[in-house]
């Protein structure tokens, strides 16, 4: 097995003295402290849920616009006819059309990070479902993906929009930034991301809703909050 290098074990150290994180703001400082790779890492907030996702009526799924976005540069793809190509292209997406593109995916390209689609693209885009399903970018209503309102799609998915959604294991993952965000946006977009989780919370949920969340960077350890004193928080 390979050893952990310098960085990691010296990160490692940092949060074991740290312990369990009392507070948010705590979490953010530790964080940065702990992220030391040479790239500009992506901070995480992982929850463990007290859900089962074998439920539909324990799901739980939600979108968020993060305050100052995720860091990334997003690639969207408008799939749209007539005048809604241009509104998307005025909006700012990097692609935009419909057959063509519909033909590039069937055949493998998929050079972008979201895809929205216009309703009456829909019967297309099903055709899609095994190709962009598993990899997180089949358009769906529930996120705003699916609409007729393209600039807006687009320009939320430009400024930061996420979507999260419970996995099989009742984890819910997303990312709130860069390590080079300062304190203040990093824990700004936190907050957001955990106030939208929390108003997530399925009504077939029982006992404790959040049983456990960390925080960490791309290739740092994780930073174990006190998930009761957190969430109380964003109550």
């Amino acid at each position: 097995m390979k050893k952990a290098g310098k960085r990691y074990r010296a990160a490692l150290e940092l949060t074991k003295q740290a312990g369990m994180v009392k507070s948010l703001p705590q979490a953010v400082s530790l964080v940065k402290q702990t992220a030391k790779a040479k790239f500009d890492e992506t901070i995480v907030v992982s929850s463990h849920l007290g859900v089962d996702p074998k439920h539909s009526d324990q799901l739980v799924r939600g979108t968020v616009v993060l305050p100052h976005g995720t860091g990334k540069s997003l690639r969207v793809l408008v799939l749209c006819k007539g005048d809604k190509e241009k509104e998307a292209l005025a909006a700012g997406a990097d692609f935009a059309g419909a057959g063509p593109y519909v033909q590039k995916i069937q055949e493998g390209w998929l050079d972008v990070d979201a895809i929205v689609a216009t309703p009456d693209m829909m019967g297309e885009v099903g055709k899609l479902g095994r190709v962009l399903g598993p990899r997180g970018l089949m358009p769906n209503p529930k996120s705003g993906t699916v609409s007729f309102d393209v600039a807006k799609a687009v320009n939320e998915l430009k400024a930061g929009k996420i979507e999260f959604r419970v996995d099989k294991g009742a984890n819910v993952h997303a990312p709130v930034g860069k390590a080079s965000f300062s304190e203040e946006k990093l824990l700004e977009n936190a907050k957001a991301f955990l106030r939208e989780l929390m108003r997530a919370k399925p009504s077939g949920a029982k006992g404790h809703y959040v049983k456990s969340l960390t925080m960490s960077s791309t290739m740092g350890p994780g930073i174990t909050l006190d998930a009761s004193a957190v969430t109380a928080e964003m109550a």
